[in-house]
């Protein structure tokens, strides 16, 4: 799905009058999951899932087929668990 489509999707779904309308409701909740995540804090949206900063700790390897090394730093990454009610609508499709 594009993003053309979804925003036209969300139109329909929340009863948007315009393609302008739905596409500033979905920069303000992106918006917004942004600001918090970047904060280091969470939202839940019960029936939905969670949005979740989560550390990740560095690491370090060899690159496959070759004698190059790597190393990564530790950094903070987003993350989604899906709540059950999302879970049940995907298993039914």
């Amino acid at each position: 799905m594009t993003k053309n489509d979804f925003v036209q999707l969300v139109r329909e779904e929340g009863g948007f009058e315009t393609k302008a309308q739905a596409e500033k409701a979905i920069k303000g909740f992106t918006g917004a999951v942004e600001k918090v995540l970047s904060e280091r804090d969470s939202i839940t949206l019960v029936g939905f899932g969670s949005f979740v900063t989560a550390f990740q700790k560095g690491k370090s390897g060899i690159v496959p087929g070759t004698d190059r090394k790597y190393t990564t730093e530790d950094k903070y990454v987003p993350r989604f668990k899906a709540g059950k009610g999302l879970k049940e609508i995907v298993a039914k499709s």
